[in-house]
């Protein structure tokens, strides 16, 4: 079992550009009855409205997006490298159709009502600020809908505040 200890979200010490586009994180929402995750690699880091904030995009049909919309938290867990077949695993599977978390071995933790992952190097916990659907006419380079968006499935971004910042300081023997 991890432990952890809440730091600022300024002690972040990793870019963000390898933490998120490339080491790829979970996004996670539920509460103590269903809780379901997905793996992202889009997204950032930055500061909007006066606060700390981290932005994700989710695609309509995802089944993590219910339990965005549903609530007014969710988390975002980043793990070491190790974790990488199961951050694909959690990627490539829907929790409508089977129990993924079950399956992939991890283990759901709550903090103020928030899953994450114990098995996570780096959580965010983060209270939702804004929502928007994000669509065709707002791109202004015609070949990223065209790439990004063949199904016309466009992305609903989220802006929210990083209300907790959690770094594991103890891993399992």
């Amino acid at each position: 079992m991890n432990y952890f200890k809440e730091i600022s979200p300024e002690a972040l010490r990793k870019n963000p550009f390898q933490l998120i586009g490339k080491e790829w994180m979970l996004i996670t929402a539920g509460d103590e009855d269903k809780v379901n995750s997905m793996t992202a690699s889009w997204g950032g880091l930055g500061v909007m409205y006066g606060k700390n904030v981290a932005f994700i995009v989710v695609r309509p049909q995802r089944y993590t997006k219910e339990f965005i919309d549903k609530l007014d938290t969710f988390s975002l867990s980043f793990f070491e490298k190790e974790h990488k077949n199961t951050l694909k695993y959690m990627g490539s599977v829907s929790g409508r159709e089977e129990d993924k978390i079950e399956k992939s071995g991890l283990t759901v933790e709550f903090i103020d009502d928030t899953p994450y992952f114990n098995e996570a190097r780096n959580v965010l916990i983060c209270k939702k600020l804004f929502r928007q659907e994000m669509n065709g006419d707002a791109l202004l380079d015609p070949k990223l809908d065209k790439t990004w968006y063949p199904n016309k499935d466009y992305h609903i971004l989220y802006i929210a505040e990083i209300t907790k910042a959690l770094k594991v300081v103890r891993k399992p023997l």
